[in-house]
């Protein structure tokens, strides 16, 4: 049996390191051109063309984001581009717009997959997406089981790419205005400020001066704010339609969203192909742990109401673990140097999450402070962005692991 791809999101080299660290067999990713998130870091040529070799080496993939909705000035410079992508044999691009997709066909044998800003929600719009050459749609968030049950009966020869997890967009498949209107920061060129996010005040025009009750109360409303999708309840009921590619959402989250997720969707995953999948509260407890909005199922079963978005939820971001630490090097079975994210101290109860174990618990042994000049000096306490050495006989850890600790105040804070 031919299993599903789990795709990731990279908004780094980091995050890519990880996501294929924790489990997932591709990665997506923007360069400096043509792509969706403009505030990420995204990946200069050199790192692009090492990121493709190191995937490949793992036996991954690597799609690249060419998604943006580009005006006349910035053609000219699509033809080179998408030759050097394949010269450095990326696995695939992500495609929106029609003119690059005629752009990526004259100049490449590019595979293309049509991103979900295209809004495909019928078998004939994918149909017609494999007949000019796509090898994969992204099917648009806006749809149902039923809904791809169908595309899959009526197209079967082409490759579907469902999200599973992550942010949703109040606007349909991502394309909005509300940032571009409120700020000048155009989401479809991506540079999307989330002005959804925002609290507001609503009145109706019928009644001025009158609030809606049902929309806000004295601390406004996030009307226009979905909740996250949320899928590990029901994975297998997508898995069972033949699918693809999961897609994880989030290339401007941080290391620990990226990891922790694709770690619970890989075990999920396993679980189906060995035939005796249910689901486990833990899963939902590891996805609860990162930072993130209130979860919904989205589409897949109907058109969701009220109930999938955030209204009047003030506290519309929670987590209740924080990364403190990431592994950087196994000196020994017992000794390893340490990445400090967040500020920790000796004798504190922290977890080690490895890509093999449920999160285990540990207590932190004193710590040698690694200085610039190799000095290490005996601390008690280690601030972000240090550098430690540490013996924890039976943590049983590897390079890229992470150490997290119970989350008790601040609960939208997450570290990239």
């Amino acid at each position: 049996m031919k299993k599903v791809e789990l795709l990731a999101p990279a908004g780094n080299i980091e995050k890519m390191e990880m996501a294929f660290h924790y489990g997932a067999d591709a990665v997506f990713l923007g360069g400096k051109m043509f792509n969706l998130r403009a505030g990420s870091s995204n990946f200069s040529d050199e790192e692009l063309t090492k990121t493709v070799e190191y995937a490949h080496s793992l036996g991954k993939k690597v799609y690249v984001t060419l998604n943006v909705i580009p005006h006349n000035e910035e053609l000219d410079d699509l033809p080179e581009y998408v030759k050097f992508l394949e010269s450095i044999k990326v696995d695939g691009v992500i495609v929106a717009d029609l003119g690059v997709f005629q752009i990526v066909k004259e100049h490449t044998n590019l595979s293309i997959s049509v991103s979900t800003q295209a809004s495909n929600t019928n078998w004939r719009s994918v149909k017609m997406w494999k007949d000019m050459g796509a090898r994969r749609v992204v099917l648009a968030r806006e749809i149902s089981l039923e809904d791809i049950k169908t595309i899959r009966e009526k197209v079967p020869d082409i490759e579907l790419e469902v999200f599973v997890h992550g942010a949703m967009c109040m606007s349909i498949s991502g394309r909005c205005l509300l940032s571009n209107y409120m700020t000048g920061r155009d989401a479809n060129r991506g540079d999307c400020a989330q002005s959804c996010r925002w609290r507001y005040s609503l009145m109706e025009e019928k009644r001025p001066g009158e609030y809606m009750p049902v929309f806000e109360d004295e601390h406004g409303t996030f009307i226009f704010s979905s909740k996250d999708l949320c899928t590990i309840k029901m994975i297998d009921q997508i898995l069972d339609l033949g699918v693809d590619s999961l897609k994880i959402e989030g290339r401007m989250k941080g290391i620990y969203y990226v990891a922790n997720s694709v770690k619970t969707y890989r075990e999920a995953i396993d679980k189906y192909y060995e035939g005796n999948f249910e689901f486990e509260e833990k899963w939902l407890r590891e996805l609860e742990s990162t930072s993130h909005r209130l979860y919904t199922e989205g589409f897949y079963h109907g058109r969701p109401g009220a109930e999938a978005q955030n209204y009047n939820d003030r506290n519309s971001y929670s987590q209740t673990h924080q990364l403190v630490a990431k592994v950087i090097e196994k000196i020994s079975d017992d000794e390893y140097i340490l990445a400090i994210r967040n500020r920790i101290s000796t004798g504190e109860e922290l977890e080690v999450v490895t890509p093999k174990y449920d999160p285990r618990k540990i207590v932190l042994p004193k710590m040698m402070l690694i200085g610039r000049n190799g000095h290490e000096e005996e601390v008690e306490v280690a601030n972000p962005n240090s550098t430690v050495r540490v013996i924890m006989p039976g943590a049983n850890m590897e390079a890229l692991d992470m150490i997290r600790m119970v989350k008790a105040e601040n609960p939208g804070a997450e570290q990239k």
